[in-house]
């Protein structure tokens, strides 16, 4: 890492809730709703994306841990936004403290921790356990 994060750091996006980001199985009176693995996905975003500046330009963060709560349901239409601020930093593996709410109340909260990774070799390590073409 060019620096360690610093304790605070915050990320933060805004997303809209749109039908391509709703649950799958919503029929029968279910309504239209953000789905938990997009909001997963949005808070993992945000961390990584706080992170960033702390970089070289040989290393990405990776998800390795997910503790989430999903609160409160978000309707098409609707804006979520999604905190993720640093509160532990244990070498290469840092700590958010996730969050999520929209215009009316809480969506989400949680733990979210990444773990600082060589792009080399993590591409080494993923080649190991590739499969030949043609086997």
């Amino acid at each position: 890492m060019k620096h360690a994060p610093r304790l605070g750091l915050t990320g933060e996006m805004v997303v809209e809730v749109t039908e391509e980001n709703c649950i799958n199985f919503a029929d029968g009176g279910m309504p239209h709703v953000l789905a938990t693995p997009w909001l997963v996905a949005y808070l993992e975003f945000v961390a990584r994306d706080a992170l960033a500046t702390c970089l070289e330009e040989n290393e990405r963060s990776v998800g390795a841990v997910v503790e989430i709560e999903h609160l409160a349901p978000s309707p098409i239409g609707g804006k979520v936004t999604c905190r993720a601020r640093v509160i532990h930093v244990d070498g290469p593996t840092i700590t958010f403290q996730i969050e999520a709410h929209d215009e009316v109340e809480p969506v989400a909260k949680g733990l979210h921790k990444r773990r600082v990774v060589d792009v080399h070799r993590f591409a080494r390590r993923v080649a190991k356990k590739q499969k030949p073409a043609g086997s």
